[in-house]
């Protein structure tokens, strides 16, 4: 009797085993064949923070101080009253049909042809910037931005001699001769009203010379002198553009290549700046600062990168270090995607790329050149800041 039940026992004890491996060789199987899907996912598909994030947007910003507030409740006394008590019918409402009753654009975005343009998102708002004024770009005609216009060069002659006027002192530290800072120009013609004789419409705001490489130029001249290398792009993006009988849709396209050679032959390059400007009138683009005119930054950030939060990152410190020292300045961080916009700008070739837009099409290069020298001042101060951040502890040195 005693012999049977131990046979028994292992014959029951032996079936189990075998299920057991059946079950892991399984759930290895599954395993492996979801890691493959994922992996082999395009990268604005894949699950990541930033898909999460792009999740947790449609969630009121007090859903999550509520969630807190199911372990301590004292997380409550932060909001105001009527904010309190959450809707979770209205959030249901939100998630299942993408309309936020706070923002009319959702009724319509998908409907009226051409709204998408305007569908961007404000990431961080800076003073007076809201979904009335958001920054756009207008697309002209290649044959437009090519047409021969003559320009006023008293206008630059002018902010040259502003700028001699206020010499910065020599810096303390500098990268030794090399050039960590890239600045190109996707839409290298878009250009300024005040410096083109006898041109009144925004549209027509374009010239072949004077414009936003100017800008761009003195940008890297004013990181120069605080010792940070920079190189300006000198590639005529639209130029190129009309050799290769390419449309300005494209041009993000071409300047994708002129970023991609500028990291192919100098390996020191650690930022990419774009420069654009806007097609907003004065009153959005300027402010006064000390009794000083100024014209107005935006930081456009790509929203289908995997750099994504990366280039959040870097334009919101930027964003906060000129509202620290050029208060009004800079009119916060946008973000732009989807089938309208190109959504990448290049972004995606590097953590620490970023779109600048400066000014609109009323700013003179005065005020242009004013806040090139304030962008290079609050950059080399974050540059040299994430410098000692990363340099090597002693112990690592050894």
């Amino acid at each position: 009797m005693n012999r049977l039940r131990s046979r028994l026992f292992v014959t029951v004890h032996g079936t189990s085993i075998k299920k057991i491996a059946v079950i892991a060789v399984l759930g290895w199987m599954m395993m492996f064949t979801l890691v493959g899907v994922l992996t082999s996912l395009k990268p604005e598909y894949r699950f990541s923070s930033s898909s999460v994030n792009n999740v947790v947007n449609h969630f009121p910003e007090e859903t999550f101080v509520h969630l807190l507030s199911f372990e301590n409740h004292y997380f409550l006394q932060n909001l105001p009253k009527e904010r309190q008590h959450i809707s979770y019918s209205s959030i249901l409402f939100r998630t299942i049909t993408s309309v936020n009753l706070n923002d009319p654009r959702s009724f319509l975005g998908r409907e009226l042809p051409g709204f998408a343009l305007y569908d961007s998102k404000i990431v961080v708002a800076g003073e007076g910037t809201d979904y009335t004024n958001m920054p756009y770009e207008s697309a002209p005609p290649l044959e437009v931005m090519l047409a021969e216009r003559e320009a006023s060069l008293e206008n630059l002659e002018k902010a040259d001699e502003a700028q001699d006027e206020k010499p910065v002192p020599p810096p303390k530290m500098t990268t030794g001769g090399k050039k960590v800072v890239y600045i190109y120009h996707t839409h290298t013609y878009e250009s300024y009203l005040p410096a083109l004789k006898g041109v009144t419409d925004p549209d027509l705001a374009f010239h072949r010379t004077v414009n936003v490489t100017k800008v761009g130029k003195r940008l890297a001249e004013e990181l120069e002198k605080r010792g940070i290398g920079a190189e300006e792009s000198p590639v005529d993006i639209q130029k190129e553009l009309a050799k290769r009988g390419m449309k300005y849709y494209q041009s993000y396209d071409m300047s994708r290549e002129v970023v991609m050679e500028a990291m192919k032959h100098t390996r020191d390059l650690q930022y990419f700046i774009d420069i654009h400007r806007d097609s907003r009138p004065r009153k959005y683009t300027t402010v006064t600062i000390n009794g000083t005119d100024y014209a107005r930054v935006v930081f456009i950030i790509g929203g289908e990168n995997p750099n994504y939060e990366r280039n959040l990152q870097l334009a919101t410190h930027l964003h906060q270090l000129l509202q620290k020292k050029y208060p009004g300045l800079s009119r916060g961080v946008i973000e732009k995607k989807g089938a309208e916009t190109n959504g990448k700008f290049n972004q995606d070739l590097s953590g620490n790329a970023i779109l600048i837009e400066f000014g609109g099409v009323d700013n003179t290069f005065e005020e242009l050149f004013r806040t090139a020298a304030a962008v290079a001042d609050v950059f080399s101060e974050y540059y040299w800041q994430a410098e000692k951040v990363q340099a090597p502890s002693p112990a690592q040195k050894k």
